[in-house]
């Protein structure tokens, strides 16, 4: 077996995809996603074969998720106690997983005929994106560095409200493919048709439209506007569900409300790591009369018991009758075993991960009526899902998150986080409120911007005044149709030009 060369186009995909990580949070440089696209076309463009481009595209995915994803070691490794070379081979092998779609992306692009023009501004574009959406759908998805998110404040952010976040991949990409085919025209120049003025332009016109676009007022307030307290108890991950911690958990949680005269009192994703059932009748008497005192609600994150099915849950205490919301889309083999028959074996006895299965809250849940808003609840990674965010549109006023990103340390994953939870502020225009155990706890404003923050692993309390939203965007009321038709369309177009010229 000869040992593995990689060329050097293998090599440029490779940078181009790991020239992409700094684009999204914390770094936020987000024109490397451009560039780094830009790069992935170019070589397409150059690539002779569909198979070719499939090896490509792997190797550019390799280098983008490989480094995207990289937190994923820090969660199994430091915190479920997986030993370091089987963490190294499961992350990875989470990448090359990740990585065939844009393997697939630059196999379906090399399928595909047309001018020049056409493949880097359309096809290319169009390929790269339909195949992110469906790697935000597959296998119920994992959507996380999708190249829209690196431009949530940039100009391009602009589109969200009306394509959402794989529109703005969409645009991110068209602009990446109109400079690859300003490269390919430099590179081989021609007769005066081919001119560059043409990319330029659209690329100018792609990014000030995206920049008008922002300063457009999708939605109005409603309401009266509210003081809201968000917690963060910097509960350490390693104690969290440790019996003989239980105590230092709910006295933290009870302090800080006890402190907060916000009318919206928010607490993170299992703040009380316990069943509602068992939460001490005394503390949560005291937690409901001092959010009536408030003349509002607190809302705490628990797991819930119903029939023998245990729930992921958020309910309220105060001045309104106690509902509660319970997490609908669970995160595979951290709240679920997928194929628990064939799977569990492994995830159980040979990877020594004690994990049962959680039940879903279900899809039609209403939002919360507290502190006089509609709060819609979504818990953890819920919100990396744009289309079921807007399940709760219009009728919610107000987008809260709970989360526990304890479970991956310093890394960027939780900046990573809080950046997709910008995207969903801008796609609903509505403020988005998220509370976390260790950070990133945040105020996110209707058009993605974050107004405050707490910094990471310290106990704190977020307390500022926001405002109900009403109203619906464009992408609000259409959701990814429009965009996922799009890029239909415009494959299409190029399976034709291919069709007629064969």
């Amino acid at each position: 077996m000869k040992f593995f060369r990689p060329s050097r186009p293998v090599l440029l995909a490779l940078a181009a995809g790991l020239l992409s990580f700094p684009a999204f949070a914390p770094f936020g440089l987000f024109p490397l996603e451009v560039v780094s696209l830009t790069v992935l076309f170019a070589l397409w463009g150059g690539t002779a074969t569909p198979r070719r481009g499939a090896w490509l595209g792997f190797w550019y995915g390799m280098g983008a998720y490989g480094s995207g994803i990289s937190f994923l070691y820090v969660a199994m490794h430091d915190y479920g106690g997986m030993n370091a070379p089987l963490a190294v081979a499961t992350t990875a092998l989470a990448a090359a997983i990740l990585a065939l779609c844009p393997a697939l992306a630059g196999y379906v692009q090399g399928r595909l005929a047309g001018p020049a023009w056409l493949r880097y501004a359309l096809v290319m574009p169009a390929a790269w994106t339909l195949l992110e959406w469906v790697r935000g759908h597959a296998f119920t998805g994992f959507p996380w560095v999708l190249a829209g998110y690196s431009q949530v404040g940039a100009p391009l952010g602009g589109y969200a409200p009306v394509l959402g976040v794989y529109g703005v991949s969409f645009i991110a990409a068209i602009s990446a493919g109109l400079l690859a085919w300003l490269y390919d025209m430099l590179r081989h120049p021609a007769p005066r048709r081919r001119t560059p003025v043409a990319a330029v332009t659209a690329l100018v016109l792609l990014w000030a439209a995206g920049g008008a676009l922002r300063l457009v007022d999708w939605t109005h307030p409603v309401g009266e506007p509210l003081t809201v307290s968000l917690l963060q108890g910097n509960i350490p991950q390693d104690i969290k569900f440790q019996e003989d911690e239980l105590n230092r958990s709910l006295e933290t949680y009870q302090r800080l409300v006890m402190q907060s005269n916000a009318r919206l009192i928010v607490l993170p994703e299992t703040a009380f790591p316990l069943l509602r059932a068992d939460i001490p009748e005394a503390l949560a008497a005291e937690l409901r009369a001092h959010a009536r005192s408030n003349g509002g609600d607190v809302l705490i994150g628990v797991f819930e018991r119903d029939h023998g099915l245990y729930y992921n849950s958020v309910f309220s205490l105060g001045a309104d009758e106690s509902q509660s919301y319970r997490k609908n889309h669970l995160v595979p083999f951290g709240e679920y075993i997928p194929l628990r028959p064939a799977l569990g074996w492994l995830i159980n006895d040979v990877l020594n991960i004690p994990m049962g299965d959680l039940a879903r809250g279900g899809e039609r849940q209403r939002p919360l009526q507290v502190a006089g808003q509609q709060v819609a609840v979504n818990i953890c990674y819920e919100d990396v899902f744009g289309e079921e965010i807007i399940r709760y549109l219009p009728e919610a006023t107000l987008l809260v998150n709970v989360t526990n990103d304890a479970w991956y340390g310093s890394s960027p994953a939780a900046a990573q986080h809080n950046q997709m939870a910008q995207m969903r502020a801008l796609e609903a225009g509505r403020m988005m409120l998220r509370a976390t155990n260790t950070g990133v706890t945040s105020i996110i404003d209707r058009n993605g911007r974050i107004l405050h923050a707490l910094p990471q692993h310290i106990e704190g309390t977020l307390t500022a005044t926001v405002q109900g939203y009403g109203g619906s965007t464009p992408y609000a009321r259409l959701g990814n149709v429009p965009v996922v038709a799009l890029l239909l369309l415009t494959l299409a177009a190029g399976y034709r030009k291919r069709t007629r010229r064969s």
